[in-house]
């Protein structure tokens, strides 16, 4: 697939997409990536929400609905910010905003009225509401089923912060005795270690 390919180690759907944001701290070096309604469907594909032919459905309607799009970007945008400053509050111990936990739960509550049981094989599941309406944050309703149960699960206590200077992405640390300190060992955990060796060598 071109383009960023995002990384998915947050644990949970509703961390990764707070993580589609790169080095947090400080904000000179942050990076976005996503900067238009295309790299939302791609984040989307690459995380099995969408299949390919909805991804391609959910392109061919922002070209044809642009105000729409921007408006479903403008709201994935700010859905965002509010899912990492809740999480974040979390996992420093503190309560997440009413501001936050409004905005998370309004989607929620969307999400929630656009899902219908269907029949399968060996019974029923939840299955979401798929139509020709150009209802283009519908990429928002699995995210906000994540947050939602994430908010009220067990699971909650293992919320992080990667403790990386420039990183701060959040993770569910699934560690035996919960002290995992980076986002992805292989990337943070080592630029760490070697930069503590670097420091330790110049001493």
């Amino acid at each position: 697939m071109p383009g960023y390919q995002f990384d998915l180690s947050g644990g949970v759907l509703c961390l990764d997409f707070a993580n589609t944001v790169s080095r947090r701290k400080p904000p000179q070096y942050t990076t976005d990536h996503v900067n238009s309604y295309d790299d939302l469907v791609a984040f989307a594909e690459q995380s099995k929400l969408v299949s390919p032919e909805r991804a391609d459905e959910l392109r061919l309607q922002a070209r044809r609905h642009s105000r729409e799009a921007r408006t479903a970007l403008r709201r994935a945008f700010s859905y965002r910010e509010s899912l990492y400053r809740a999480f974040s509050a979390v996992a420093q111990g503190k309560a997440a905003s009413p501001h936050d936990l409004e905005e998370i739960t309004d989607i929620a509550c969307q999400a929630l009225a656009n899902r219908r049981l269907a029949r399968t094989e060996d019974g029923y599941r939840w299955k979401w509401q798929w139509n020709s309406q150009p209802i283009l944050d519908r990429i928002l309703w699995p995210i906000a089923q994540s947050a939602a149960e994430l908010l009220t699960s067990s699971q909650l206590s293992t919320v992080r912060i990667c403790e990386a200077p420039d990183c701060a992405w959040l993770f569910l640390d699934h560690s035996r005795n919960r002290s995992r300190r980076w986002c992805d060992m292989k990337v943070c955990g080592n630029r760490q270690k070697a930069r503590r060796h670097y420091q330790r060598t110049r001493g």
